[in-house]
Order: C-alpha cells, then structure tokens, then sequence
C-alpha cells in the first residue's frame, strides 16, 4: 500500500538542504515526538532488535519483507514512466523520483537536483527537510515497517513506492531509505508473529484472485519479478481522489479492500487494460460505484465506505471533462500526461513471457535439460546444470541456479529477479533474450556472462555479473534501457559500455 496525501509544501527555492540518509542500522528515537524510548544501550549504529515504535531506521532495499504477494503493476508502471522520462525536467522541475524519495525519507520534498543527480548518491541533490529536523508531518509521510523475529524488517506500507525505487533508473537492492518503525515483534516467535500481525492486519494474505494463501507464499523480497499483478489494485490507484480519498489515519492495504470490494461490481477482464479509453472507462464506472455508496456500507473486511475514504461526490462534483478525471485522461501528447497514459506507455515496454508449458517450482536436484516446449522456473532452487536445446524455452522467475545455464538455438530466454551460481551462455537464440528490463528484475550472476549470435533482441539491465561480459553478433545489439549493470570482469564486444 502507498498512501501519500497532498499537503502543504515549503517552496523549492526556500531551501537547499542535502538529502542524506543515516549510518547503516542507526535508530532515530521518537523523531518528531520528543520520546526517547530505547531499551538497548551501547555505542555505535544499535541492532534492529532495539528499534520502537516511532524510530527511524535507515534500510536497504535489499533487506525488506514483503508483508503482501501482490501489487498494481499499472502503479508501478505509471511510477517508472515518471523515473525514467524528461518531461519534469523540461518543465523546469526536478524529476519525480527525488520528490518521492524525499517524501518517503521523511524529508517533504525534493528541493534541487543537478544534471547527474542519482537516487544512489544522495549527495547529488537536495531536499526540503534535513535529517534531523523532521516534524511530526513529514514524519507521518514514511512508509513503515515492522520489526519481526532475529530483528528481520517487514514491510507494511510502501510496496509500490519501494519497488519503483528498486525498478527506477538508478535502483538496486542496495538503494538505502529510511522507514518509520510501527511496532517491535521481534521477541515474538515466528508462529506467534504471523499470528499478531494478522491480528493487527498488518499482512494482506490474498492473492491476485483475492483467494486467501499462506504466509509461506509471501515474496522474500521487493522487486516486481517476485510479486503477481492485481489489476483491481491498479484500477483502484486510478480512481484515487475520483471515487475515493485517502483519510486521515488510513490503515494498511486500505486500496486492496476496495479492490475485493469491485470484483463484485466490475469485471476488468471485459476491457482493454492496454489501451486508455476502455481502461477510462473501467476507471469512470469503478469510481461512481464508490462514490455512489452509502457512507456505512461494509466494503471488505467489516471497514465501511467512510472509513475507507468514499468521496462525497464523483470527481470532487465536477464534471468528466474538469477535476481530477480529467486529469487522469490527459493524453501522453499533452504537456501534463494523464498517470494513465504515462503507465500505458510504459506498460508497451513490457515483453510478455512465453506461455509455460511446463512449471517447476519449489527445490530440484539434477540436470534440467529442455527439449522442447516452454520451460518455467518459478521460485524454484535449482540444483544442477541447465541446458536449452535448439526450439526450446527457458522463463527463470524469482529462482536460484546452482549451476551453469547453456542455451544455444532456443526460440527464447528470460531470466528475472534470479541468482546463478555459475556461468551464463546463450548463443543463436531466435527469439528475445532478456535478463532484467522493463517488468523484469534484474538478476546475479556468479560467473562469466557469454551472449552470441542471439537475433530476436537482447535486454541485458541493471544486473550484478562477477565475472567477464562478453557479447558479439547479437542483432540488432544489446541494450541496457538506460540501466548500466554491475560487471565484476572485463566486458568486452557489444556489452563494452554496458
């Protein structure tokens, strides 16, 4: 869940103040409170274990649990659209994912940011509120977190806004933010956890069906490639301040409850989710549902539309052609595009997989070899050689391979939010080659990465290669989207400024 509200701003000019975050594992005691309620003692950055309710924690990307299996991909999309383009640039402003950031480090907004600034380097651009000065506010704009058992951080707000950041240009599992601390569990035991934090309904246990599953299937960690795509979550972000708004006090996975809620009222599977005038229609008649609700009407879960923020008239009383609808449906030609244009046009970036003829998940020991069909690795921990024959397919989706992957002739290889524990070589593929991209996490290899004479389009972005990176003969070349990756070794050919 993501649930930034408008609020007052401190204009750009009147502050340049650098963005930094905290030392690794340092706690902020009750910022923007006066408490200091911190049980441990000692000196130097304190252990996750010691962090209370109201701290601020600086994290890495990489180390957060997932307290939910799903997101609003469309979300994400319209997010990365906004990260990775110009327009805010060339309107004179700084780029959306430095207000973003600046917001969920509990630091308003971004103040300035040069040409070069990246999200990794927070020396490169500035925001509104220095570290140290936060107000109760601004402090009330983070995303939070739990403190689970052996001080593990589970996240409880912010799925989307953090899985951008991970998928944005300068992103990776090692980005640093800082999250407000809800509550400490860590004395708990790991069944008694799951227990209280459904108890408090601080985990959304729904799939993208909205069927219910176990805490067992929850991702490990951030990264679009580990969740599934809920188009009710992403049909509700759009009719955000048109059929509903975000209350004061909201509580967690508040945008899933109206999601469960339309699955009665509206079937999203009728319209075209690619194209923006079905897909504002879907919007259109979601968001008169909502708006046409009584106010103690139970919507999901015994909460009732007022408590859920139903608005008290469709667009804010205005009509389709003004508020914030018409907004929503601004085109991508316009100097201001609709959210929804921009998550479209980024969606059109997004290769589908290959449909699976055959899944294996969970553990295997031994060779694979794929004959023939589509071969699809799903959070599964492969142990063994992988070997693609000539026609074949290979989809690898949020996996472990403890051993080298060979593919020469294959129709198709796509390798997503994974780790390779050896070498990678895929040479004469017919089809696309993709490790990372758009919609694709990127990926670790421990070892060599050899991609030859691959003529289907290769997307090689944002990944962690230890080894050499040798490309030749791919056509019509390799491209990184503008993600450079991380190469431990000479690279050399078509992957030389990779």
């Amino acid at each position: 869940m993501d649930r930034s509200r408008a609020r007052a701003r401190m204009p750009r000019s009147g502050a340049l103040l650098l963005a930094g975050a905290l030392a690794a594992g340092t706690v902020v005691a009750g910022a923007g409170t006066g408490a200091a309620a911190d049980p441990c003692t000692g000196s130097g950055p304190l252990p996750r274990v010691c962090a209370q309710p109201g701290d601020l924690i600086d994290v890495r990307l990489g180390e957060l649990h997932p307290t939910q299996a799903v997101l609003g991909f469309d979300q994400v999309f319209y997010k990365l659209g906004r990260y990775g383009g110009d327009r805010d640039e060339a309107a004179g402003d700084v780029n959306k994912r430095f207000d973003d950031w600046c917001e969920t480090n509990g630091q308003e907004e971004a103040a300035a940011a040069g040409p070069g600034a990246r999200l990794d380097d927070p020396s490169s651009f500035s925001c509104t509120v220095p570290v140290g000065q936060e107000t109760a506010g601004t402090v009330e704009e983070m995303k939070t977190a739990v403190v689970g058992p052996g001080g593990k951080l589970y996240l409880t707000d912010g799925h989307h806004t953090l899985t951008s950041f991970l998928e944005g240009p300068d992103g990776s599992a090692d980005l640093r933010i800082r999250l407000r601390v809800t509550d400490n569990f860590s004395s708990l035991s790991t069944p008694a956890f799951w227990q209280r934090m459904a108890e408090q309904k601080k985990v959304w246990l729904r799939d993208e069906n909205n069927r219910p599953l176990g805490v067992d299937r929850l991702p490990d960690r951030l990264g679009i490639t580990h969740f599934r795509d809920d188009p009710y979550r992403s049909l509700v972000y759009f009719t955000r301040d048109i059929g509903y708004e975000v209350p004061d006090g909201a509580t967690e996975f508040l945008e899933f409850s109206w999601g469960a809620w339309l699955r009665g009222e509206h079937d999203t599977s009728a319209y075209d989710l690619t194209a923006p005038d079905p897909y504002l229609d879907l919007v259109k008649g979601a968001s008169k549902s909502m708006a046409a609700l009584d106010a103690g009407a139970v919507v999901d879960d015994g909460r009732t539309a007022a408590q859920l923020g139903r608005i008290d008239a469709w667009n804010g009383g205005k009509k389709e052609t003004g508020g914030e609808f018409a907004k929503l449906a601004r085109p991508l030609s316009d100097p201001k595009p609709g959210k929804l244009a921009e998550a479209l046009a980024y969606k059109a970036r997004v290769l589908p997989a290959p449909v699976c003829t055959r899944t294996v998940t969970g553990p295997r020991n031994g060779p694979l070899t794929v004959t023939s069909g589509v071969t699809c690795l799903d959070r599964a921990a492969q142990r063994g050689p992988v070997v693609v024959r000539p026609g074949a397919a290979l989809v690898v989706t949020g996996s472990t391979l403890d051993g080298p992957l060979q593919a020469d002739r294959a129709a198709a290889v796509r390798l997503c939010g994974s780790r390779v524990e050896g070498p990678v070589s895929v040479s004469r593929t017919a089809g696309p080659v993709r490790l990372g991209g758009p919609g694709c996490t990127a990926n670790t290899v421990t070892g060599p990465v050899v991609l030859t004479g691959n003529t289907g389009g290769v997307l090689l972005a944002a990944n962690t290669v230890t080894g050499p990176l040798v490309c030749s003969d791919n056509r019509p070349g390799v491209d990184d989207t503008g993600r450079a990756n991380d190469v431990g070794g000479p690279r050399t050919g078509q992957c030389a400024a990779l």
